[in-house]
């Protein structure tokens, strides 16, 4: 019997945590480990369309795939989000460039001609259909992707990720109190407290 094992693209916001987490005392392997695993996400846009589904599974023999019922996309965030993080981590410029990618992608199948855009239905030809759209969008789409796209091409003084954290819907909240915080960490040779005001 041959062990199919499967990834869901709502686990691509971890290479971000993993990432954010480095500017905060974790250990240098996290970011090491957040751009590997943003690659696994990655390829899970390697369609016809350049979209990714809900789920891609992978095994030894058949590398990865991506079963009929699991070839839609939502236009979901969590590997914009990841994107923008390891962009203002890292700075390389990889990051932008796959996020504008994404974005190209999406313009392309899923943006309506007269308004909008929509879910998409067959983003990769190998089922022989063509993409079609759902005529239906979640919130998400509008409240994180298309923000976290629009962030990562701003320069890094505006939200900059040492003085806000983004919640789970991609809101900016600022952190006011590092007292919970080692004093003496620093973010990019800055202390942390010079930068932030009680």
């Amino acid at each position: 019997m041959v062990s199919i094992d499967k990834m869901d693209h709502l686990v691509c916001f971890l290479p971000g945590t993993l990432a954010l987490g480095t500017l905060y005392g974790a250990p240098p392997w996290h970011l090491v480990l957040a751009e590997d695993l943003i690659r696994t996400c990655m390829a899970m846009y390697h369609t016809t369309t350049g979209l990714a589904p809900e789920i891609i599974k992978f095994n030894a023999r058949k590398g990865l795939f991506i079963s009929v019922r699991d070839e839609f996309s939502l236009l979901r965030p969590e590997t914009v989000e990841s994107l923008f993080i390891l962009w203002r981590v890292t700075k390389k410029t990889r990051y932008r460039n796959w996020a504008w990618d994404i974005y190209s992608a999406m313009e392309r199948y899923a943006k309506h001609p007269d308004h909008g855009f929509s879910s998409i239905e067959g983003i990769d030809s190998n089922f022989g259909s063509p993409p079609m759209r759902r005529d239906s969008l979640e919130s998400f789409f509008l409240a994180e992707t298309l923000k976290y796209l629009y962030l990562i091409h701003l320069p890094d003084d505006i939200l900059p990720l040492s003085q806000y954290v983004f919640n789970t819907e991609a809101h900016p909240l600022p952190l006011r109190d590092f007292h919970w915080f080692h004093r003496e960490k620093t973010f990019n040779n800055i202390s942390l407290n010079s930068n932030i005001s009680d």
